[in-house]
């Protein structure tokens, strides 16, 4: 592993004292219901199991009332903390991803022309057993056509038409942009004109790499990298037209979509563990390295706007991931649904100190009784 675990008392952790970690107890619940009545959560590099989680997912069920200090009391008993330190000596670092709201219509017209689409059915996924000879292994998705396997048709070619007559369109934006922010996000709440609302999630991807549109933008000059974020980028976009279609074309990867229930209106979308997000409390990790259902105390000093000026020191549960959430201090907070949470979700790029929570009966393997 290119980083070590530290083992911490509760006191070692920054604002625990103050933190609220209750509404992580119902969402524990939902991690137990997903695991025991669909199946676990995959065990990642570092060893800890749906097993491990279960007397914890179990025991959240039963708990007393959820105020904070019975929440603090119920994760003191049932884990215990380690710091992440990476070999390189460098801190973590976070940023935070939201669910936009997209005005829509179920039809198109001059005015909404850009769809949200449906997996087409010859994408397919590509692994060790399907891969063809020479396809980079980045690529966990394909195209099968004509009994041959290749790379799917990118951003470009969809946007020029690929799928157009093929019936998977979902529904249609008005703004070319908003479509790209919700490929970013993963998923949408679909607002119709009559006030009907649609939520849709990740389903599949083209494959290719991701390429950051802010980064581009900066490297041309176009966006200041002291003040790019989700808004800057989102403005510079809207602002010039004739030039966005080559931007947004430079990431090749396009993202699909399945509909999904809206289910509680409170929660945030079901993503990668299966489980809807807790807004404010779940993080998207490397889901190669960490178990999906863990929980992770995040504190950093420099990020302020979240907690309305103060540092951000709370307790989180590891219930998503993503192609740019890459190491063992990598994380991305789940802000919300709405305008409001993509404010705040746009703006965050911070360095931050990563304590995962293993459970009690696993501690012993990572070097503690």
């Amino acid at each position: 592993m290119d980083f070590d675990l530290q083992r911490v008392d509760f006191s070692d952790l920054p604002g625990w004292q103050a933190d609220d970690p209750s509404p992580l107890l119902p969402a524990l619940e939902r991690c137990r219901r997903q695991v025991t009545d669909v199946k676990p959560h995959k065990t990642a590099s570092l060893g800890i199991s749906t097993a491990d989680l279960m007397p914890a997912y179990e025991a959240a069920s039963e708990a007393p009332a959820h105020d904070a200090g019975n929440a603090r009391a119920f994760f003191q008993d049932h884990f215990v903390p380690f710091k992440i330190v990476r070999s390189d000596g460098k801190p973590g670092f976070v940023t935070a991803f939201f669910e936009p709201e997209v005005l829509v219509s179920a039809i198109k017209d001059e005015t909404f022309r850009f769809p949200f689409y449906r997996r087409p059915d010859d994408l397919i996924d590509i692994d060790g057993s399907n891969r063809p000879e020479g396809m980079d292994p980045y690529f966990a998705f394909g195209q099968q056509k004509d009994g041959a396997i290749s790379e799917y048709p990118d951003r470009k070619a969809i946007e020029q038409g690929y799928l157009a007559g093929r019936g998977l369109e979902i529904a249609y934006s008005k703004s070319k942009t908003d479509v790209f922010f919700a490929h970013v996000q993963g998923a949408a709440r679909l607002v119709f004109p009559d006030g009907s609302m649609k939520r849709v999630t990740y389903a599949a991807k083209t494959g290719h790499y991701f390429s950051a549109t802010g980064k581009l933008l900066i490297e041309r000059g176009k966006i200041d990298a002291a003040t790019v974020s989700m808004q800057t980028i989102k403005q510079w976009l809207d602002d010039h037209p004739d030039e966005a279609d080559e931007v947004l074309w430079h990431n090749r990867s396009f993202i699909f979509f399945r509909e999904a229930n809206v289910g509680d209106i409170g929660l945030g979308p079901v993503a990668a563990a299966k489980v809807a997000l807790e807004p404010g409390r779940s993080l998207a990790v490397d889901r190669l390295i960490h178990t999906f259902g863990v929980p992770f105390f995040i504190s950093s000093d420099s990020l302020t706007s979240i907690e309305g000026g103060r540092p951000f020191h709370r307790l989180m549960l590891a219930l998503d991931t993503g192609s740019a959430i890459v190491g063992p201090a990598r994380g991305d907070i789940f802000t919300g649904s709405g305008d409001e949470a993509g404010r705040l979700a746009g703006a965050v790029r911070n360095e931050a100190d990563f304590f995962i929570f293993i459970p009690k009966a696993a501690a012993a393997r990572y070097g503690h009784g």
